[in-house]
């Protein structure tokens, strides 16, 4: 074991429970794995096994449904009748083969519901992402609600569980009564301190009633809800000793609600481990074990909060979807190995939040585990034909198509014509609070330096190439470039036009490469993500900028946590964004447009602008496989060059097309 990270491999006694190491997979709604009963399948129990395999010390299923009327996703398990157990059982079991103690969470939504009806301790919507009708609940109705949860954590115990968790953070329900801002009762539930918690410690009660005195309980409770009004530090610091003489195991210390200023699962812009103050502020007045949780993706980071003292073990969530050995890695000190997670909350939040099965923008195999452990048992005893491939372009798509066709034995060359790799994907990580896609990158480096794949740089597609190499296949995945578009006036006027890939290409360690004679005041036609990004970046060198966006919503391929984190970043006086932009044309120094807002049309005249740049459309890069047709190589487009979108697609067709 790496020396340097002996706390984090030490084992931990929670109660009874004692767990190999200090990582726990926290739990997320990931959205698949349950059949039209809610009961769970082969897909949810493979996925969490590969993460036991992987060494995770502890693993909680994400989000049990305790009741109908409180599911959050219908995709979720359903905990409410004992058809369920036999499908829990064949989990446990199978977690518990590799050492890995199993837990499971159990929530009810409350207002924070994706039912067309919510109930909720006051009739109060969600303030963001949920939308619909909510009725208060009845006083009968909160206590079987209590007791749905005691009947389901029975459920969990008698399916062999070895700990359950209490979902009291978020803005659920339990922390929904815990709340002022979402509990207004006038009775025996609301108003005081001693009310609001009380339905918290009927639960507890109730639980601890239909399982066993020293079943394991923890709670996941939130440090603050970053609203103004809402739960506070100070409240949980009360809080957590009571919790603490109530019975519970452990406490789990997390942030934010539906519509909070700091979000429950922040994107890459905050610092990595930035909920672990609060955690540090609840250890300090309970003596149970308290676990830290937040963008923490690196055991060294893990390795030192332990040491430090700010908590007893830590939560990963998204670490282990982009990989579920990250354990086992960094126990035996492959740091390099470990694929890391960007914190662009994709596949994992966004596409759950839009009903969708969960993935993982770095991990294609996420929710696929069960269907490859069937393929390679089939394909064991199987040869597989070994090609020689060309890899044209060193983007991400590349890099990832290179390291998995090495992986599968197959004789790899790539090309890459500038003389350095990543493509776009390392110009977007140039920008403000986005190096950490350098990381991916970074990650394909290390695997391809492991594999002995070398790249070929300042070296392009050719026939002579094509000669010298004799592959069987070409990859291309040459990427996408701006597209110039077609405006009255643009390229008629007296100012300068780039593209947002000149603003972006011209910095290299925070220095200019080159004089683009960059004056002060800056329009930037487009309303994607390229465009919002370069917005920042040039308005963080003292730029001011007018963004046009000719659509009706900004950086829709950016996920919902991503975006806000982007758009209050660009909530400054230098910059102003207009969407539903008409342009009618550009002038000598200016441009006129129309902007509809809501049924009417406001127009615009702009003037005393130096630059234009252009990052609107992308359009892939295709002019290599001429030569290819002339030849009658196989080949294929993957990523950009297939058809400009996001990183998700990039690397998940990199290992579809070698199959």
């Amino acid at each position: 074991m790496t020396e340097f990270l002996e706390n984090l491999f030490k084992p931990i006694q929670i109660g009874k429970l004692k767990a190999k190491n200090r990582i726990l997979m926290s739990s997320m709604s990931i959205n698949f794995g349950v059949d039209e009963n809610g009961y769970v399948t082969d897909q949810l129990t493979e996925y969490l096994a590969e993460r036991a395999k992987g060494g995770a010390g502890m693993i909680l299923v994400g989000g049990g449904n305790v009741h109908p009327a409180g599911m959050e996703l219908p995709t979720l398990p359903r905990l409410w009748e004992n058809g369920c157990i036999t499908a829990l059982k064949k989990l446990t079991s199978r977690i518990k083969q590799y050492d890995t103690k199993i837990g499971i969470q159990i929530m009810h939504g409350g207002r924070q519901c994706y039912l067309p009806e919510k109930v909720a301790p006051s009739a109060i919507p969600a303030p963001a992402v949920v939308k619909g009708k909510v009725r208060a609940l009845e006083t009968h109705e909160i206590k079987e609600a209590v007791e749905s949860f005691g009947n389901a954590a029975k459920i969990c115990y008698e399916a062999g569980f070895d700990f359950v968790e209490l979902h009291a953070a978020h803005g659920y329900l339990v922390s929904q009564f815990l709340s002022l801002k979402s509990n207004i009762r006038k009775d025996e539930y609301g108003g005081s301190f001693e009310n609001r918690t009380r339905f918290l410690f009927g639960v507890m009660d109730d639980i601890k009633k239909k399982t066993a005195e020293d079943y394991p309980l923890g709670i996941r409770i939130n440090g603050n809800d970053y609203v103004e009004g809402g739960w506070t530090l100070d409240d949980t610091k009360q809080l957590a000793p009571l919790m603490e003489k109530k019975g519970a195991a452990y406490l789990h210390v997390s942030a934010g609600v539906y519509g909070s200023k700091e979000l429950t699962i922040p994107s890459m812009y905050r610092k990595q481990g930035c909920f672990v103050h609060l955690a540090k502020a609840v250890k300090e007045v309970v003596s149970i074990p308290v676990a830290a949780v937040g963008r923490i993706k690196n055991p060294k980071l893990a390795e030192k909060i332990l040491r430090e003292g700010d908590a007893d073990f830590i939560a990963m969530g998204r670490p282990l979807l982009a990989d579920p050995y990250l354990p086992k890695k960094a126990k035996q000190g492959k740091f390099s190995e470990i694929r890391p997670c960007l914190g662009c909350c994709l596949g994992c939040i966004h596409a759950v939040l839009a009903r969708e099965p969960g993935s993982c923008v770095v991990n294609p195999d996420v929710g696929r585990e069960f269907i490859i452990n069937k393929k390679n048992k089939k394909n064991s005893k199987q040869s597989e034909k070994i090609f020689n491939i060309l890899i044209v372009g060193a983007g991400p798509s590349g890099l990832a198509c290179a390291r998995y066709c090495a992986i599968k034995g197959h004789k790899v060359t790539i090309c890459e014509k500038t003389d350095h790799k990543g493509g776009l994907l390392s110009l977007a990580a140039k920008t403000p609070g986005r190096s950490e896609l350098n990381d991916i990158i970074e990650f394909f480096s290390n695997e391809l330096e492991r594999l002995k794949v070398k790249i070929n740089f300042n070296t392009e597609l050719s026939e002579e190439l094509l000669n010298r190499t004799n592959p069987d296949k070409v990859i291309l995945a040459t990427g996408s470039m701006p597209d110039m578009p077609l405006v009255k006036g643009l390229f008629q006027s007296d100012m300068e036009i780039f593209t947002c890939v000149d603003i972006l290409e011209n910095n290299e360690n925070g220095e200019e490469i080159k004089n683009l004679d960059l004056k002060d005041n800056i329009i930037v036609l487009g309303g994607g993500m390229a465009a919002l990004l370069t917005a920042d970046y040039l308005a963080e060198r003292g730029k001011n900028i007018v963004v046009l966006n000719r659509k009706s919503s900004f950086a829709t391929e950016m996920s919902s946590n991503d975006r806000y984190y982007l758009r209050e970043r660009l909530k400054r006086d230098s910059i102003k964004l207009f969407k539903n932009v008409s342009i009618n044309k550009f002038s000598g120094n200016g441009v006129i447009f129309k902007e509809k807002n809501k049924d009417q049309q406001v127009e615009h005249s702009l003037e005393n602008f130096d630059t234009v740049i252009i990052a609107e459309k992308m359009a892939p890069i295709r002019e290599m496989s001429k030569l290819l047709k002339s030849t009658g190589i196989e080949f294929h487009f993957i990523g950009d060059a297939k058809d400009p979108r996001h990183l998700m697609y990039c690397i998940s067709e990199a290992k579809e097309i070698i199959g």
